[in-house]
């Protein structure tokens, strides 16, 4: 069996999903954002999470998606991918994962069904327990995706234990979108030699101080060098708070600029040059003046 603990650890950036001003995918648009993101030190990256507005999008686009990013891959093999599975629907969660494996994906990262917000514990093990027996294979894995205040449900560390005594290395962790170093502290302590990766830039250096394997977070596409220095540093035994200190206030600009992933298209587009890419509705794109601001407000970030 992989050692999952040492497979997922690192930088990973919760990609955008490149669209065209139709709202339709891009798939050489991808490409260029994985390049990007591989040559910033991304260990890895998150497919059709939050940031890549994963829930917008149908099976058939999701699937175009992820064989793009796999045809990518075929030139690139040690970037690890991960596909956000996830869906209210069990059946279709099921086939979103076995498609993601199939393409050769390292991992998932699975949503609650988050449709029904007063599930119960058991009825939560059920789901994600059918999940992993049907559609994850013995070399690869799963990761919870807890994030409360979007999913409205949360992951509690009892059903976590529970799917990692029931089956092993095939459960492999969590992503922990919580914002709260206490809960990752919790899920560290509590699921020893599992993945906890951190959703917060704001928590990287703490984070992996407690134990955490890595993060995966929105502003690696922006600033995933970054990441990786502090990442690199704490490997080291070096000192991490000044460059903290600074991915800080890069955070800082993004959540006060939301939603993410058309502040994070439109950085990607005025500081890096990449093409201008969509966000799907309900979100709309950023105007020119937020354009404007956004990018006078990082520039003046600059030491």
């Amino acid at each position: 069996m992989p050692n999952m603990h040492t497979l997922l650890s690192g930088v990973y950036a919760a990609a955008v999903t490149p669209c065209n001003q139709a709202g339709e995918f891009d798939p050489s648009g991808l490409h260029l954002l994985l390049d990007f993101l591989a040559s910033r030190g991304c260990h890895g990256s998150l497919l059709l999470g939050t940031t890549g507005e994963g829930p917008s999008f149908s099976t058939g686009e999701r699937l175009a998606i992820w064989q793009a990013a796999a045809n990518w891959r075929k030139s690139h093999a040690s970037f690890r991918l991960m596909a956000g599975t996830g869906t209210p629907s069990l059946s279709e969660t099921i086939e979103l994962t076995q498609t993601a494996f199939g393409l050769g994906f390292e991992a998932v990262v699975v949503l609650p069904p988050y449709f029904i917000r007063n599930a119960s514990q058991e009825g939560l093990f059920d789901w994600y327990a059918a999940v992993i027996e049907l559609a994850v294979p013995d070399d690869r894995t799963l990761l919870g995706y807890h994030i409360p205040a979007v999913s409205g449900v949360a992951l509690p560390l009892s059903l976590l234990r529970r799917l990692s005594e029931v089956f092993g290395s095939k459960f492999g962790g969590l992503k922990d979108s919580s914002g709260s170093l206490e809960s990752a502290q919790d899920y560290i302590r509590g699921l020893p030699g599992k993945a906890v990766l951190v959703g917060s830039d704001k928590l990287l250096s703490a984070g992996l101080a407690a134990g955490a394997t890595g993060c995966i977070t929105a502003l690696a596409n922006l600033n995933s060098a970054e990441a990786r220095a502090i990442y690199d540093a704490h490997l080291a035994g070096q000192e991490t708070a000044a460059m903290q200190a600074a991915l800080d206030l890069r955070r800082a600009a993004l959540e006060a600029a939301s939603p993410a992933p058309a502040y994070l298209k439109a950085m990607l587009h005025s500081l890096h040059g990449l093409p201008s890419w969509a966000v799907k509705p309900p979100l709309r794109d950023f105007t020119p003046a937020q354009v404007d601001a956004a990018t006078q407000a990082l520039n003046e970030l600059q030491p």
